[in-house]
C-alpha cells in the first residue's frame, strides 16, 4: 500500500494541475489498457462519457445491467451508442445464482429485509462489478459529494482495496447546476427520469422521484434507514488521501 499510496500522491498533484481531458490521458500513458469507467447513464456519468468519447481517449466503458433497469435507462444506453458510434460493454449477474436466489426467496425479496436487498445488489451489481474491474489499474467514477454525506470527504482519487484499483472522481465537487449546463451546452443524450424527480437512477423496483426538499439518496431504497442506503459498489475504507479539485 505504500507504493500505491506514493502513486496516489503523485497523481492527485498532476490532477491539480490539469484539466479533465488531459488527466484522463495522462492516465491512460501511465496505465495503458488499464483504465475503464464504469456507467450507469445518469447525469454524471453521460458528462464522463461525453470526455471520454469525444476525445477519444482510450479508456474501456462498461455497464451494469441488472435487469431491473428503467426503460428509459436502456433507452439513453441506446442514444450513446448511436451519438458516439461505440458499444457500452455491459456486464449481467451470474445466472444460476440469481436464478437460485429469486427461486428460494421470490422476485421481490429485497422489499422484505436489509439482509435480501443487499443480496440482491451484490448478485446484480456488485460481482459484475468485480469481473468488470478485474485487470485493471483505474476505475473513473461518477461519484459526486453532493449526492451523500458520505462522500462529502472523499478524495478525488483513493485506493479501493476490496476491488484493488485507484479510484478517481473527477467530478466529484461539481454543482448539479455544473452538472446540468454541461450536458445542455454539449447536448449529451442524458436520462429523461432526470426531468421528472430521479436524482439518483438504479433499478427501477428500488428507485422514486424525490420530492423538493428531500435528500439526494432519498429516492433511493427509501423503506431503508438513510444510514444504509448504500449497495456495496462504493465502500469506503479510511481515506488515504487529501481531497484535491479538479475542473475542465
Amino acid at each position: 500500500m505504500k507504493h500505491t499510496q506514493q502513486v496516489i500522491d503523485q497523481l492527485l498533484h498532476q490532477a491539480d494541475r490539469l484539466s479533465i481531458p488531459d488527466f484522463l490521458q495522462l492516465l491512460t500513458q501511465q496505465f495503458p489498457g488499464a483504465v475503464t469507467f464504469s456507467t450507469s447513464f445518469s447525469f454524471e456519468d453521460q458528462v464522463i462519457t461525453h470526455e471520454i468519447l469525444s476525445n477519444t481517449l482510450p479508456i474501456k466503458i462498461f455497464t451494469l445491467d441488472t435487469g431491473r433497469m428503467f426503460s428509459e435507462t436502456y433507452s439513453v444506453w441506446s442514444s450513446t451508442n448511436a451519438m458516439y458510434q461505440t458499444h457500452i460493454k455491459a456486464y449481467y449477474p451470474n445466472q444460476d445464482t440469481l436464478q437460485d436466489f429469486v427461486a428460494a426467496n421470490g422476485p421481490n425479496s429485497f422489499y422484505e429485509s436489509i439482509a435480501n436487498r443487499k443480496a440482491c445488489c451484490f448478485i446484480r451489481k456488485v460481482e459484475p462489478l468485480q469481473r468488470a474491474l478485474a485487470g485493471n489499474a483505474i476505475w473513473i467514477t461518477g461519484l459526486r459529494a453532493e449526492h451523500s454525506p458520505d462522500r462529502h470527504d472523499l478524495p478525488i482519487l483513493e485506493w479501493d482495496e476490496t476491488n484493488q484499483v485507484i479510484k478517481y472522481h473527477p467530478i466529484l465537487h461539481w454543482s448539479t447546476d455544473d452538472v446540468k449546463t454541461y450536458i445542455q451546452q454539449h447536448r449529451v443524450p442524458y436520462n429523461p427520469l432526470h426531468d421528472r424527480g430521479f436524482v439518483s437512477i438504479g433499478c427501477a423496483p428500488c428507485t422514486r422521484a424525490i420530492q423538493p426538499g428531500e435528500d439526494f439518496r432519498a429516492g433511493r431504497w427509501w423503506w431503508e434507514d438513510a444510514d444504509k442506503k448504500e449497495c456495496g459498489l462504493h465502500v469506503h475504507a479510511e481515506a488515504t488521501t487529501s481531497t484535491v479539485g479538479s475542473k475542465i
